[in-house]
């Protein structure tokens, strides 16, 4: 999904939100579908590689449709851009849980009608969302935010050329168009591609390996757990993941408009915030033993997580321009798929390190915490990172704006 985000950006960016939204609608069926009528008729109707192109499929389909919400929300709303694109990213990163919450409601245990429910409800709801989609023209000109505030929330841009004098007006930035290559030349992008980068990676570990904390820490705390009760915890803390994700990116939009416009202040600092949260998160990873206080780095990682995507499209759209956005955010992911690999690797190679290996090929750890604390040493590591390369972007831009008012630019 991370890897189309590039190409249906383009598509957004130069057709408009509305026909990728009902390409996404389209591709979403056509993904999930084939796939449950390979659950239904079992081993031999559908090979591997089918599989693969199909889930594929699933994943361009999602990517299509909320890049084209991103992009309509963030034009339609530019007095409060943050808490518009955070609505969509909120309730994409909650979509997950709804899915499944629902299907386990209506279909408990059956893998095949949980199938069928995402191939008919995702699609379905695309497409009736499709036709009130538009671009709502917005009249006059938006109030400006001063530039000589040295916590403005202008990053600073290098194109060359470029007269670098205006305000920091909301239509100053629908006026800036850097994409494509100016992009990668761009300094500025290199920055929060790093920091982006550096903090997804660090949330989408713990993500994407909860399950395995949970198995790691049970099996030491108390190993006559069934695998019945394991498997209902491991649900839990995903649960928590998704929830508090969700919360992070809806106070996140709404925070980081309310902090520009009342106090000034950069949208750059709530990153900050989330480097702070990643990194209560970390060290209650690399403490915590008793598998009831697991639900702590479930918690942080995830409102860590919710928090840095809730800004992040915001502070892209204001640096490169909202014309360009949904292109310039589908780059900017690709810093997710780097960093979330490779510290996912690098966690099952730890896990698989303390595992002992059974005769019929199963992995299995007991040592609790032990399992997967070093690559919480790791993670630390990337959370140190990411908050330094978003102290330097903020004191780029305070820098800008001091010579902006001294009239030197």
């Amino acid at each position: 999904m991370y890897l189309s985000g590039i190409p249906s950006g383009m598509l957004v960016d130069n057709k408009g939100p509305r026909p990728p939204i009902m390409i996404g609608a389209v591709l979403l069926f056509v993904g999930y579908y084939p796939i449950r009528l390979a659950m239904v008729h079992g081993q031999g109707f559908m090979g591997v590689p089918a599989l693969c192109f199909f889930s594929t499929l699933t994943g361009i389909g999602s990517c299509c449709a909320f890049g084209g919400a991103l992009k309509m929300a963030a034009l339609n709303w530019p007095k409060h851009r943050g808490t518009a694109t955070a609505l969509p990213l909120a309730a994409f990163g909650l979509s997950a849980f709804f899915f499944s919450c629902l299907s386990s409601w209506l279909f408990p245990g059956n893998t095949e009608s949980f199938l069928l429910v995402l191939a008919v409800a995702t699609s379905a709801l695309i497409f009736v969302s499709f036709f009130f989609c538009r671009i709502v023209p917005v009249p006059g000109t938006y109030a400006a935010v001063p530039t000589a505030d040295p916590d403005n929330n202008r990053l600073h841009r290098t194109r060359s050329g470029e007269n670098r004098h205006s305000s920091h007006a909301y239509d100053d930035h629908d006026t800036i168009d850097i994409r494509g290559w100016a992009l990668v030349r761009n300094a500025d992008f290199w920055l929060l591609f790093t920091m982006l980068g550096t903090l997804c990676g660090v949330g989408l570990m713990t993500i994407n390996n909860i399950g395995h904390n949970a198995q790691a820490l049970w099996s030491d705390f108390d190993p006559s757990k069934s695998p019945e009760f394991i498997q209902t915890r491991q649900s839990i803390h995903v649960s928590i993941l998704s929830i508090c994700s969700f919360t992070g990116r809806m106070l996140s939009g709404i925070s980081s408009d309310i902090l520009v416009k009342k106090f000034h202040i950069q949208r750059l600092w709530l990153t900050v915030f989330s480097s702070v949260l990643f990194f209560l998160g970390q060290l209650a990873a690399l403490n915590i033993s008793n598998p009831y206080y697991l639900w702590i780095v479930s918690s942080l990682n995830g409102l860590g997580y919710g928090f840095l995507f809730g800004v992040s499209p915001t502070i892209v759209s204001e640096a490169f321009g909202v014309h360009g956005l949904s292109t310039n955010w589908g780059t900017m992911t690709i810093a997710a798929v780097i960093s979330g690999n490779t510290l996912n690797l690098f966690y099952g190679r730890v896990y698989d390190d303390h595992s002992v290996v059974f005769p019929d090929g199963k992995r299995e750890c007991s040592l609790g915490l032990d399992c997967y604390r070093n690559a919480y040493f790791v993670s630390l590591i990337f959370v140190f990172l990411g908050f330094g390369v978003a102290l330097v972007g903020i004191s780029r831009n305070r820098a800008l704006a001091r010579t902006l008012a001294r009239g030197k630019i």
